[in-house]
This record gives structure tokens, C-alpha cells and sequence, in this order.
């Protein structure tokens, strides 16, 4: 899979903002949400290559919304990675079920994020 479209999805305007920048600057197309919900409809409309996640949000959270793209046929096979300053082994398993392929806790580095979209690029 070839990344080139990536969905940043994060309540925070100053962490969303830092994840965008990252990405940015590695060279990839940037698409944003500032809620679950609109997370759910970004991914329909935007078909992006990678999702990266916040957990903690109002209303529809990370996890929820994982769940709802993950299991709507047209999105289910993009890979969702969380975003949270939840890192115990029970939230890695926890999102892991959702249907998260990864997790990065806050804070992170720059090479943290750029790691994560390494792995789906081939």
C-alpha cells in the first residue's frame, strides 16, 4: 500500500496541528477532522491511506469511530492509528480490538509518527 492521503482526527487543535505539521513536512496530503463524527464521514468522502486517531473526544470517540469505519465496507481496510496519552498494555489491547493497528502516546517525537507511517508503505 502506498501512503499518500492521511486523515489526522484530534479534538485539540494544537495536537492536531502538530501531527499536520509532521506530516506535512514528510511530504504527505493532510486531511482533518475534529471530531469522531467527522472522522466517520472525512474517511467516506476522503478515502484516506492512514487514519491517525485521537481516543478521548466529545461524543463519538476515537474508539467508536474506529469501530464504525472499520466495519463499513467502503473504509474498512484503511489502517487507523491512535493518537492518546492512554499507553498501559490494557489500552494497546483495548484499541487494538477497536480495530487500531497501532498506538502512539503522548507525548510524541516526530520519527514516532513518521515510523508509524512507514509501516503501511510499500
Amino acid at each position: 500500500m502506498s501512503i499518500n492521503k492521511i486523515l489526522v482526527v484530534d479534538d485539540s487543535t494544537i495536537d492536531r496541528m502538530n501531527i499536520q505539521n509532521i506530516i506535512t513536512d514528510a511530504g504527505y496530503e493532510v486531511v482533518i477532522a475534529s471530531s469522531g463524527h467527522e472522522a466517520i464521514e472525512k474517511a467516506e468522502s476522503e478515502k484516506p491511506d492512514l487514519i491517525f486517531m485521537d481516543i478521548v473526544m466529545p461524543e463519538t470517540d476515537g474508539y467508536q469511530a474506529c469501530r464504525e469505519i472499520t466495519h463499513h465496507e467502503s473504509t474498512k481496510d484503511i489502517p487507523i492509528i491512535f493518537v492518546s496519552s492512554k499507553g498501559q498494555k490494557a489500552d494497546r489491547l483495548w484499541a487494538q480490538m477497536q480495530g487500531g493497528k497501532g498506538l502512539v502516546q503522548k507525548p510524541y517525537s516526530p520519527d514516532q509518527i513518521i515510523e508509524q507511517i512507514n509501516k503501511f508503505n510499500t
